[in-house]
């Protein structure tokens, strides 16, 4: 296939010892030939240096960056995109405990040649034991970028499950340096609203990565230790909901996440979270320019311990049984 266009894969990676072999076996059986695979180590302490070692060994389009020093998540995902051909036309990002269809490679460039306009490719994934990715109907492939970042910021779609699942334009990715510009664990869906304010998004009706669910998970762990869900959907609404949302859209949207934001944080206290928690919680609402309103915070709490005692009870009894 050497008249194909060339896609660069990534993968950062730091003590991947676990899960890399069977991602790295899941690039080399790719039914598309065409393709560099670029692995970056951050500093791994694990074998993780010395099973990249085995297959750059075994494939000459293999090759592994080593960082010079430590760096965070967003960076170390950062420096991978920096790696990539400035002659590839695709780039596919692939985390290091996650793994691809054999066919994955070869239908997303199938769906983006046949359709110029898109910067952005997706398919479905599964993730544990169940289908992410879906809602979009059977019939749909190709769908407008502003189109799509309105359907998602009203909470109708979710197509950017996990960077494992996309593809994207190498020239997009060339273009913007770094290419993760938001400091938080959500770095590449706000990349995302912004490439598709000018290209659009096609999608694979297909199965074709796989997203492992484990705890070990480094996005994973951090995520669930802050709580970030509920406050990344305000995040990047207040950042892009006034570029694709009119007036009564936005405002109606944004009460709706802010009663999803106390209602949750109401029976969190109910598992007795520390005081970092609340640290971190307050950090966050003051970069997105709000104090956290105690007086909503009581009234979503009372309003729970009427209407589900039993769940209050529930995570009580839990937190209580944590600790002995």
């Amino acid at each position: 296939m050497s008249s194909s266009p060339l896609v660069s894969i990534i993968t950062p990676v730091y003590n991947g010892e676990s899960y890399l072999s069977e991602c790295i076996e899941s690039i080399l059986t790719q039914t598309y030939q065409h393709w560099e695979y670029i692995i970056v180590n951050n500093r791994s302490t694990d074998r993780t240096r010395e099973i990249i070692a085995q297959y750059v060994k075994q494939d000459a389009r293999i090759r592994v960056h080593d960082n010079e020093q430590f760096v965070g998540v967003i960076e170390n995902h950062n420096i991978a995109f920096q790696q990539i051909s400035p002659t590839g036309k695709y780039c596919k990002l692939v985390q290091a405990d996650d793994w691809l269809d054999p066919e994955c490679i070869e239908r997303m460039v199938n769906a983006a040649e046949a359709t110029p306009s898109a910067g952005v490719i997706g398919s479905y994934c599964l993730a544990g034991n169940r289908i992410r990715c879906d809602g979009l109907p059977n019939t749909t492939s190709l769908i407008n970028g502003k189109d799509l970042a309105k359907l998602t910021l009203l909470g109708k779609i979710y197509l950017f499950w996990s960077p494992s699942c996309l593809m994207i334009r190498s020239d997009l990715v060339r273009n913007r340096n770094p290419f993760y510009r938001a400091p938080n664990l959500h770095a590449d869906v706000d990349a995302l609203y912004e490439l598709l304010h000018d290209c659009d998004f096609t999608f694979v009706h297909q199965v074709l990565s796989f997203i492992r669910t484990h705890q070990m998970s480094m996005t994973a762990q951090d995520a669930k230790r802050a709580n970030t869900q509920r406050l990344s959907h305000l995040h990047l609404l207040l950042k892009f909901g006034p570029a694709y949302l009119d007036t009564t859209e936005f405002q109606t949207r944004l009460s709706k996440l802010w009663k999803d934001y106390y209602q949750s944080l109401a029976i969190t206290v109910f598992d007795l979270r520390t005081a970092d928690f609340w640290k971190h919680q307050k950090a966050e609402l003051q970069k997105l320019g709000y104090p956290l309103n105690h007086l909503r915070l009581l009234y979503e709490i009372l309003i729970t311990m009427i209407v589900s005692p039993r769940e209050v009870a529930r995570h009580l009894k839990s937190r209580l049984l944590s600790n002995t």
